[in-house]
């Protein structure tokens, strides 16, 4: 029988974060309290820039923004937000979303796998991504489970599974 394998890979709908994105600068246009301040949120490139006249308003405005990504199911461990800098007289803040998996990530999960996972169980750094594989299913099955449970500071998605 052939083995079985499945990819690991740390991806983000582009169209969801968007969306999420749009529906945080709407709640801005709106709420009361983001009046006349001049709070906005928007991409530039592919960071996501956040301005506002305040340090506390910036963060606001990031966390409106964290909240309708987690209503779309975009994980915030896909999130990278620095700190406010004061630019003139307004606030700016930059985020970006992170995308694929770097080698010393891989090389981490890698070792998870080695070390905790089932002994038949194979894996192997593809560029940004990880296949994993075995003969047997369950094994597989098993290392997922072990890499949902560990504490890594991704958004692992597991595809290709076969």
């Amino acid at each position: 029988m052939a083995d079985s394998s499945f990819d690991i890979v740390s991806k983000v709908d582009r169209q969801e974060a968007d969306n999420a994105l749009n529906q945080a600068r709407k709640e801005i246009e709106q709420r009361y309290d983001f009046k006349g301040v001049g709070a906005s949120i928007a991409w530039s490139g592919d960071k996501i820039v956040i301005l506002a006249n305040s340090d506390e308003r910036a963060r606001a405005v990031l966390d409106v923004f964290q909240s309708k990504l987690i209503k779309r199911g975009i994980s915030l461990k896909s999130l990278d937000s620095g700190e406010p800098t004061a630019s003139g007289k307004e606030f700016r803040l930059e985020s970006t979303l992170k995308e694929g998996i770097s080698s010393e990530n891989a090389k981490k999960i890698s070792k998870i796998i080695r070390d905790e996972g089932p002994k038949s169980v194979k894996s192997q750094i593809q560029g940004d991504e990880l296949r994993v594989q075995s003969k047997s299913r369950d094994d597989l099955q098993a290392v997922i489970a072990l890499l949902k449970g560990s504490d890594l500071d991704l958004d692992l998605q597991f595809i290709n599974f076969r």
